[in-house]
């Protein structure tokens, strides 16, 4: 999962507008950071790679390239490889045990809310559930006209 390299300046570009995004989010909506518009979906992915920034709710979509295996250690996940924007790849890490398993196929277009965390190979998206104790707003993933939450 690797992403098209960018010069140092594009690179920098789209970190200060991820970071200003989220700073004018987390201050104008009382310390809550709420998902980016879907008109920045994808570059904040690619920002929030590039940073090495982690805990970041975020909106994306993108296409199914490539199915995993489920994570069953623990609470269980099925998961995949979400391609967004011009091929930055992610995976989405979607919780089975509290939410409703999606069955999606590769080459399949979704669009998600979740929680981004870095990692060196792309990311993971996570948190595309319900919260259980109703502390968080919570994610979902919209595919073929089904909000699975």
């Amino acid at each position: 999962m690797r992403s098209k390299r960018l010069g140092a300046g594009s690179r920098l570009l789209a970190v200060l507008v991820v970071l200003g995004a989220l700073a004018w989010q987390y201050y104008e909506r009382g310390g809550v950071a709420l998902p980016l518009s879907p008109a920045g979906d994808a570059a904040a992915v690619q920002a929030a790679f590039t940073a090495h920034r982690s805990g970041v709710w975020l909106e994306t979509g993108g296409r199914v390239s490539r199915l995993l295996a489920d994570d069953n250690d623990g609470s269980r996940h099925q998961r995949f490889i979400l391609t967004v924007g011009d091929g930055h790849t992610v995976m989405v890490a979607h919780n089975i045990d509290l939410a409703e398993r999606i069955p999606v196929r590769t080459g399949a277009r979704l669009s998600l809310r979740g929680r981004y965390e870095w990692n060196e190979r792309g990311g993971v998206i996570h948190w595309t559930h319900h919260d259980p104790q109703g502390r968080e707003q919570g994610g979902w993933i919209n595919w073929n006209g089904k909000r699975y939450e």
